[in-house]
């Protein structure tokens, strides 16, 4: 078959490999305890579905505006701070698709793309968009936070962007003020373009997240990803957005003309409803998260298994080491032989091997007996 000689360099997801094995286990009757999927377990808000049915029923069907509609994107911008216009908001279909259109927009082949790593599945989009992905390691010991001199080590004159992810997927770290600061700082110098993926700024803990806007004072050379998955649990919703220079965001609209063509006119009210609704929703999600945090950070913890104690989003990154197993077989065995899914660190960049990903986005009930299975698996 011939296929574009870049397809071979792209790796498949390591979430949906996994899901699809354990689907597999639960078709031949077995029980699994699902960790290993990037998404809430909670249903999407009454009154958010509600908006849906309501912009169904008067026939909001038909095509909408390929940059979304005004409504939801003015909010949007109101909501982001001084100096945002909707001309700077592109609404797209999932947060993921947001990014694909920047990176599009952005990216000449060969152009360099620096990703602290562990990291989610950036390095698909770039190398889709013809990028090259750099990634920088972080520490578990400084708690997954990318430092700005490591960064400005691996700049090259073909270095064209800065991605970074706080709350952070797959280790759930979270980024200070400061430290943003001299990333933004450290992007102005070098004339790089910094993406700043804030999917999950509403799940929090300890502290109050950091955002990007708060701190580049133009949007001159920033791309904000966020979206309504994770905040809402609306992950098959598919709706994201992205707030950039209206210059870019018109490229980026050309993207999504030629692929997308716009987001359902009934998901974005369901979404311009989530904005305006009530928040306790939120609130209410984001404190059962962290009881189950507390819950399977003490737990893995009690096993040996080093784990950060993560500030935001709804994962762990144990150190899985002291098992004497790399990551994949770690989750093999856990899979088969206990019943429990999750997500081998070779998912997540070149620095994820000796970790694995655990979502904590499951009952304190599921999650205490995925404790004892990995428990019983250690302990052969």
């Amino acid at each position: 078959m011939r296929v574009a000689k870049r397809m071979r360099s792209i790796p498949p997801s390591s979430t949906l490999r996994v899901l699809s094995l354990a689907k597999r286990l639960e078709r031949e009757g077995r029980r699994i305890i699902h960790l290993e999927v990037g998404e809430p377990d909670f249903d999407t808000p009454e009154h958010v579905k509600r908006a849906a049915v309501e912009a169904l029923a008067k026939g909001m069907t038909k095509y909408t505006p390929s940059e979304g509609i005004p409504e939801l994107r003015q909010v949007i911008a109101d909501r982001a701070g001084e100096g945002i216009e909707k001309e700077n908001v592109l609404i797209t279909p999932g947060a993921k698709h947001a990014i694909f259109c920047a990176m599009i927009a952005v990216l000449d082949p060969g152009d360099e793309v620096i990703v602290p790593s562990p990291c989610w599945t950036y390095d698909g989009i770039i190398l889709t968009a013809g990028g090259k992905p750099v990634f920088v390691k972080t520490e578990m010991e400084e708690e997954f936070k990318i430092k700005s001199e490591k960064v400005q080590d691996v700049i090259t004159r073909k270095t064209k962007m800065l991605l970074i992810n706080y709350p952070n997927n797959p280790t759930g770290a979270t980024i200070d003020k400061d430290e943003l600061r001299a990333l933004v700082e450290l992007a102005s110098d070098h004339d790089l373009w910094i993406m700043s993926d804030e999917i999950y700024d509403r799940l929090t803990y300890e502290k109050e997240h950091v955002s990007i806007l708060d701190l580049s004072g133009d949007m001159e050379r920033t791309i904000y990803i966020n979206g309504f998955s994770k905040t809402y649990a609306m992950t098959g919703w598919r709706l994201g957005y992205a707030i950039a220079p209206k210059e870019l965001v018109a490229q980026m609209n050309k993207v999504q003309q030629a692929s997308t063509s716009c987001v359902p006119g009934f998901v974005q009210a369901a979404g311009l409803a989530a904005l305006e609704g009530p928040q306790d929703c939120v609130e209410k999600m984001r404190e059962e998260f962290l009881k189950r945090r507390d819950l399977i950070v003490n737990g893995l913890n009690s096993l040996d298994l080093k784990c950060f104690n993560p500030r935001g989003a709804f994962y762990v990154f144990p150190n899985i080491e002291v098992s004497g197993m790399n990551s994949v077989k770690f989750c093999e065995t856990l899979l088969e032989k206990a019943g429990v899914a999750a997500v081998p660190g070779t998912g997540f960049g070149p620095f994820g091997e000796g970790h694995v990903r655990l979502s904590f986005a499951n009952t304190l009930e599921s999650l205490s007996e995925a404790i004892e299975c990995i428990r019983s698996i250690l302990s052969e």
